[in-house]
């Protein structure tokens, strides 16, 4: 039995129209399935422990939607030991990405039927589980102002949802000021005068793409750190399209660090994420849990 978790607002209306694809394949190949529709993060997590409290024998939780829907039920697919299956339909689907799930409908669905799975490790902090990354600084405000625009229902609509980040990139830049933050991984401190951004990443991936950590891996154990300093507004500016490959880890006013625990505390009060949604204004402190949720992934058969 599975249990599809269906965010009809993902996407701009994907999840629902991505969802009615999915029930026709179901029914076309007769698989026994239970639905669960969620249309925000309050009270998801109760509902799916909910849901999954009723049965036993569950193959996985298939999460039709984006990003920050799998986010909502992190912690209830960790306590209930039941697999995550993901059919991306939000505007970013990193979370796809880091897993080799295929963006097209039926060969994610494929792939969430398939059995195989691959142990995943979580980020861990106050405001919860982080499956992707918690960022904090610039991109984190982008993802508010990206959030917040009209722009982003615009581009979810004609599928085109990474270009709202390119957008809100521009938006963003002429009014943030970078401050001073102090950086503690697994203890050791590095201080930075004049940052933009801190990103702790757990898969290579957010923003629909940006590859802020291309080396991080969601199976070793470690969080992966990206810091951005000491540039100018331009600079920064001309550091975007080369994140898309990566390539930014060379410049001399990006550094790489790497551990099991972090915390970030900017001088002034920056936004922060998790998965796409909000975790406040506060200082961060996140940590590893390795191997704390299973997913049903195309690349656990190269794990084989």
């Amino acid at each position: 039995m599975y249990l599809f978790i269906i965010n009809p607002r993902s996407g701009g209306g994907s999840g629902q129209r991505t969802w009615q694809a999915v029930e026709t394949l179901l029914n076309k190949r007769h698989i026994a399935y239970e639905t669960l529709f969620t249309k925000s993060a309050a009270g998801a997590e109760e509902a799916v422990c909910g849901a999954l409290s009723r049965h036993e024998a569950w193959e996985a939780a298939v999460v039709v939607g984006g990003d920050g829907t799998i986010h909502s039920v992190l912690g209830a697919l960790q306590r209930m030991n039941v697999p995550l299956a993901v059919i991306p339909a939000g505007s970013g689907n990193d979370t796809a990405r880091g897993f080799g799930i295929p963006l097209a409908t039926e060969a994610a669905l494929d792939a969430a039927l398939t059995g195989r799975c691959t142990a995943a490790d979580l980020l861990s902090g106050a405001d919860g589980l982080t499956l992707t990354a918690v960022a904090s600084g610039f991109d984190a405000q982008v993802a508010a102002n990206v959030n917040a625009s009209r722009y982003k229902r615009l581009c979810n609509a004609i599928g085109a949802g990474q270009l709202a980040y390119l957008f809100g990139i521009v938006h963003t830049l002429m009014t943030f000021k970078p401050c001073r933050v102090s950086v503690a991984c697994d203890g050791r401190e590095h201080v930075y005068e004049t940052a933009w951004l801190v990103s702790v990443c757990n898969l290579p991936s957010y923003g629909g793409g940006l590859l802020i950590c291309p080396q991080a891996k969601a199976d070793d154990g470690l969080l992966d750190v990206c810091v951005v300093h000491g540039c100018s507004r331009w600079q920064l500016l001309r550091l975007f399209p080369t994140v898309f490959k990566g390539r930014h880890v060379t410049l001399p006013f990006v550094t790489m660090l790497r551990g099991r625990c972090v915390s970030v505390r900017f001088a002034e009060a920056r936004h922060a994420i998790g998965d796409g949604e909000s975790l406040g204004t506060g200082p961060l402190a996140v940590r590893c849990e390795p191997g704390a949720l299973k997913v049903r992934s195309p690349l656990a058969a190269l794990d084989n």
